[in-house]
C-alpha cells in the first residue's frame, strides 16, 4: 500500500492506495509546530480507525509547500512506518518537460497535480485550476510539457484578507450565492468572493487557450478543496478532488521502475 501526503499551507490532504484504488482520504490541519510524534499518532489512528493495518504501508510520497515541516514528516515515516519517503522535488522523475525559466520555482503541489491530469489523461492538452489556499492554473499540453501557469490568493485567502483589513466586515461562509447582487454585507461579501473567482478563473482559461490550445482544445480539471463550489459554472469538463494523489502515486511509480 501506499501512503500519499499533500502538505499544504492550511491542510495536510492524505490518502492509501491499494494497487490503483483509493481506499481512504483524510485531511489535518497543517501546524507549524507539530512533532513527528505528534503526527505520527495522527496517521497510524486514522489508518486503524479505517480498518487499515499501518504495517501494510509499504510507500509514502510526500509533496509539501511548507519546508519547515518536512524534517517532522521524515521522521514520522522513519520512525512510525520504518520507511524514508519519496519526498517530490526538482530531480524527482516526473516524466513532464518543465518549461519554467527556473524549473526549481514551480511548488511540488503544482508538479503533483499535472503528473495526476497526464497519467488519466495522456496525450491530451491539459488545464488544471486547483482551489486551495491559492488558486493555481497550471497548463500542460499533449507532449507532457509543463508550459507554466498562474497563480492568485485563493477564496478563502481572500475572504480572510477582507476580515483582517478592514475593521467592520466579517468573516462568512463561503457559499455558492443566488444572485450577483447581496443585499446585506454577508450577502455582499459572498457574492463578490465567488462572483469574481468564476470570473477570473474563467478568463484565465479563456487566455491560456487561445494562447496555447488554440488548435487543440484543453481538457479542463478542476481539483482542490474548493473545486467542487464552483462546479456549476461550467468552468471545468471535470471535477477530480483526489488528482494530486493520483499525481503522487504516479510519482511513486516513476522513480520505482528500474
Amino acid at each position: 500500500m501506499i501512503l500519499c501526503l499533500d502538505v499544504g499551507n492550511t491542510q495536510i490532504y492524505g490518502g492509501i492506495f491499494e494497487g490503483d484504488q483509493l481506499i481512504l482520504q483524510f485531511r489535518r490541519t497543517s501546524q507549524l509546530k507539530s512533532s513527528s510524534d505528534e503526527l505520527g499518532v495522527f496517521f497510524r489512528t486514522v489508518i486503524r480507525e479505517n480498518d487499515i493495518d499501518p504495517k501494510f504501508i509499504d510507500q509514502i510520497a510526500i509533496c509539501c509547500v511548507v519546508p519547515d515541516l518536512l524534517y517532522s514528516l521524515r521522521a514520522t515515516c522513519q520512525k512510525y512506518f520504518n520507511i524514508n519517503p519519496l519526498v517530490l522535488k526538482p530531480g524527482t522523475k516526473t516524466g513532464l518537460k518543465i518549461l519554467y525559466r527556473d524549473p526549481k520555482e514551480v511548488g511540488a503541489d503544482r508538479i503533483a497535480d499535472a503528473v495526476g491530469a497526464v497519467q488519466l489523461y495522456p496525450d491530451k492538452n491539459i488545464i488544471v485550476a486547483d482551489f486551495g489556499t491559492a488558486t493555481t492554473l497550471c497548463a500542460i499540453s499533449s507532449r507532457k510539457e509543463f508550459l507554466g501557469g498562474n497563480i492568485v490568493p485563493g477564496v478563502n485567502l481572500s475572504m480572510q484578507a477582507l476580515e483582517e483589513r478592514t475593521a467592520q466586515l466579517p468573516s462568512v461562509e463561503i457559499v455558492p450565492p443566488t444572485t450577483a447582487i447581496g443585499r446585506s454585507t454577508i450577502e455582499s461579501i459572498q457574492a463578490g468572493l465567488y462572483w469574481s473567482s468564476v470570473g477570473m478563473v474563467r478568463e484565465l482559461i479563456t487566455r491560456i487557450t487561445e494562447e496555447e490550445f488554440a488548435n487543440e482544445p484543453p481538457v479542463v480539471i478542476g481539483t482542490g478543496g474548493f473545486a467542487q463550489l464552483f462546479n456549476r459554472e461550467n468552468l471545468f469538463d471535470i471535477v477530480i478532488p483526489d488528482l494530486i494523489l493520483t499525481g503522487l502515486r504516479e510519482v511513486i511509480r516513476l522513480n520505482s521502475q528500474v
